[in-house]
C-alpha cells in the first residue's frame, strides 16, 4: 500500500487528466475479479462485485491533483513541477483500492459492492459530472460513502457528523458603474469606488444582521479592483466575494440580501450594480442513519476512544456533496496526525503529505462497513 500510494504521489494527474491514475485503478480492479467501466466523467472508474442478492452500497475515493508547486523535499515527491497531491488523494485513492482488493478476496458480504473513483474534485465537479454522465442510473446504489484524511486530528482517529459536515461555496462577481471623471472635481461624476466601498462594508452586516446565530455562513470580499491613476475616477470597480453555508435556506437568503443591499448601496451613491453569482459545490449533508450506521462500525472495529464526533460543520466544500443529495450516505474523516511534519500539515500546502501510517485502518475501516452493510449470514 505505501509503495502504491507514492506511486501516485510521485505522478499527480489535474482534474480530468488522471489518465495514468485511471488506467493504473482499472487493471488493478480488473486482476482482482471486479467488472470494470471506465470513462464515466471522462477519466472516472466504476467497479463492481456481486456475491448475491442484497443491499448495493457505493464507496467513492477521488483521484485528482492540485496545481502547486510540491516543497517537502520528501523520496516520493511530486516528478512534476506545478502539480502535487496537496490533498491526499494519493492516500483515498490507495486505501480504497486496498481494500477492494480485500473484499474481493474474502467475500464476506452478500450483496453487491461499488468502488467509485472520481476525477476532478478539486476543480470541475467531477462527482456531478459522472452523475450526468449516469453513475447513479447505470450503477444504483442504496448508500454511498466517502472518507477525507483530516490534519490537526491524531492519526487513525475517524470524525463523524450527521447533517452538514461541509459548506456550499458561491462566487459573486459584483460589477459596479459609475461616472469616471477627474480627480480634482468628483461633484462632475460618480464614483464606483465609493460605492462599492459602502458595498464591501454593507456585506459585513449580511452575517451578523440577517442570518440566524444557530446557522453558520461566511462573506468574504477578497478582491477589489477599480482604477489606475491616482487623480482619475474610474467608470467602474469590480468586487469579488465568496459565501459559505451550510443549508439550502441560508444559501438563498444571503443570496437575496446581498443582491439587496447591493442595488441599494450603488443607488445611494447614484450609481448602478449587477451581482453574477457563480453557484459552486453545494453544502455535504450526511444522512443521519447512514452517519450513525458508520459510526458504529468504527467503534466496533478500533473502540469508541478512536472514534470522536465533529462538532460543527467545515467552512470548506467537498463535491461529494452532489452524490449525497443523489443518495443517502455518509462523509467521515480520518486523522492525518498532529506531529510536526508533512502530515500534519494543512492541506493545499506545497510542505504536505499524506500519513501513510493511516492507510491500513482506513483500508479495514472500508472492508468493516461494506462487511457489515451486506454480511455473508444474512
Amino acid at each position: 500500500m505505501v509503495a502504491l500510494r507514492h506511486d501516485l504521489h510521485r505522478h499527480p494527474e489535474l482534474a480530468f487528466e488522471e489518465r495514468r491514475t485511471a488506467a493504473l485503478v482499472a487493471r488493478s480492479l480488473a486482476d482482482w475479479g471486479w467488472e470494470v467501466h471506465e470513462g464515466l466523467g471522462g477519466t472516472g472508474v466504476v467497479g463492481t462485485l456481486t456475491t448475491g442478492p442484497g443491499p448495493v452500497i457505493g464507496i467513492r475515493a477521488d483521484m485528482d491533483a492540485l496545481p502547486i508547486t510540491e516543497t517537502t523535499g520528501l523520496p516520493h515527491a511530486s516528478l512534476h513541477d506545478g502539480r502535487m497531491h496537496a490533498c491526499g488523494h494519493d492516500g483515498h485513492t490507495t486505501i480504497l483500492l486496498a481494500a477492494a482488493r480485500c473484499l474481493a478476496e474474502r467475500r464476506r458480504f452478500r450483496g453487491t459492492l461499488r468502488v467509485i473513483f472520481q476525477p476532478a474534485e478539486e476543480h470541475g465537479g467531477g462527482a456531478a459530472v459522472m452523475m450526468r454522465d449516469g453513475l447513479f442510473t447505470r450503477f444504483p446504489v442504496d448508500r454511498i460513502y466517502a472518507l477525507h484524511n483530516m490534519p490537526g486530528l491524531p492519526a487513525g482517529v475517524f470524525g463523524f457528523r450527521p447533517g452538514a459536515l461541509t459548506a456550499a461555496s458561491d462566487d459573486y462577481v459584483i460589477t459596479v458603474r459609475g461616472r469616471g471623471g477627474h480627480g480634482a472635481y468628483p461633484e462632475r461624476a460618480v464614483d464606483p469606488i465609493v460605492a462599492g466601498s459602502a458595498i464591501v462594508l454593507a456585506l459585513q452586516s449580511v452575517v451578523a444582521r440577517n442570518v440566524p446565530p444557530t446557522r453558520q455562513a461566511v462573506v468574504t470580499v477578497g478582491a477589489f479592483r477599480a482604477g489606475e491613476a491616482a487623480n482619475v475616477i474610474p467608470e467602474t470597480a469590480v468586487l469579488k466575494a465568496s459565501v459559505r453555508t451550510t443549508d439550502p435556506e441560508t444559501r438563498s437568503l444571503i443570496e437575496m440580501r446581498i443582491r439587496e443591499l447591493v442595488a441599494g448601496q450603488a443607488a445611494a451613491w447614484g450609481a448602478t450594480a449587477t451581482v453574477q453569482v457563480d453557484r459552486g459545490y453545494p453544502a455535504v449533508i450526511n444522512d443521519a442513519e447512514a452517519t450513525a450506521f458508520a459510526r458504529a462500525v468504527a467503534v466496533d472495529a478500533f473502540g469508541a476512544g478512536r472514534v470522536i464526533d465533529i462538532p460543527e460543520a467545515s467552512m470548506g466544500s467537498e463535491d461529494f456533496a452532489y452524490m449525497l443529495e443523489g443518495v443517502p450516505g455518509c462523509y467521515l474523516v480520518v486523522g492525518n496526525g498532529v506531529e510536526s511534519g508533512p502530515t500534519s500539515c494543512m492541506i493545499h500546502n506545497p510542505g504536505y503529505d499524506f500519513n501513510d501510517a493511516v492507510l491500513g485502518d482506513a483500508a479495514a475501516f472500508w472492508v468493516a462497513l461494506a462487511e457489515a452493510s451486506a454480511p455473508a449470514g444474512a
